[in-house]
């Protein structure tokens, strides 16, 4: 069982922001990753429809014979992963914003969340801003069409530096110090991120956090792969694979899945 991959889905290409950081920390793993573009994005979907797009990822990488999966997608996350633990034998590893963090961390008493829809609204996000951010400037703002951009090859187009120029100017405006990234697309945005934003706000994304718990979910089931075998590393997309291809430089072969 230890030999056997980690599994990991995301409403489509941004996951692969957390892939990366897994397989960096843990090159030894094999990994089959599911982006479920033909229905990105996730988080304009109610929870219903949530819970039943990640029973479909969870089972073909159940039967892919996934040790542990990791649920890359903060809607799916804050709207199904209840439900998948309730239901599925392997563990399960989830993406929420490091709201947390920015908040014990704000030193001008404002911070940034951007996030989708379908995040933003779920009870899950409503408790952790409840809990750490009470007594903070929070500005939210739904990042309405950047997944879409970035799902067809658009990340550094007009329309995308037009939208980015509209959502960040309130927080720009209420002097936030840190932006806390609620999406898993959102990372690939950190060139122009930097660009529009004040130097010193900092900008918080869940990658390494995500890969630390992986580590740690493995080590407490004793399932880490101690083989020092050339690793297998397989990308599924049922959407073009040129775009998934572009994001992880071309260095890996994506399938087209009609899954």
């Amino acid at each position: 069982m230890d030999t056997n991959p980690i599994g990991i889905f995301d409403s489509g290409v941004g996951g692969t922001s957390i892939w990366k950081e897994i397989h960096n920390l843990l090159p030894n793993e094999h990994t089959i990753y599911l982006a479920d573009s033909a229905n990105a994005p996730y988080g304009l979907k109610g929870k219903d429809a949530i819970i039943n797009l990640s029973i479909k990822n969870t089972e073909y990488l159940i039967n892919k014979g996934c040790k542990l999966i990791v649920v890359a997608c903060n809607t799916a996350t804050t709207n199904a992963i209840d439900f998948l633990r309730k239901t599925y034998h392997v563990p399960f590893i989830g993406i929420e914003p490091a709201i947390k963090p920015a908040a014990l961390n704000t030193k001008t008493n404002a911070i940034g969340i951007l996030a989708t829809k379908g995040t933003l609204s779920s009870a899950l996000f409503s408790k952790t801003s409840g809990l750490f951010a009470s007594n903070v400037n929070v500005i939210e703002q739904q990042g309405v069409g950047i997944v879409e951009l970035i799902e067809n090859g658009k990340l550094f187009s007009e329309e995308m530096q037009t939208l980015l120029d509209i959502y960040l100017k309130p927080m720009i405006d209420a002097n936030i110090d840190y932006l806390v990234l609620g999406c898993t697309h959102y990372p690939y945005l950190m060139p122009l991120l930097i660009d529009i934003l004040p130097n010193h706000v900092k900008i918080i994304d869940s990658g390494e956090a995500v890969a630390r718990q992986t580590k740690a979910v493995l080590e407490k089931h004793n399932l880490l792969n101690t083989e020092f075998l050339k690793t297998k590393n397989k990308f599924y997309t049922n959407s073009n694979p040129d775009v998934l291809a572009s994001l992880l430089n071309s260095k890996f072969e994506v399938q087209y899945l009609n899954f």
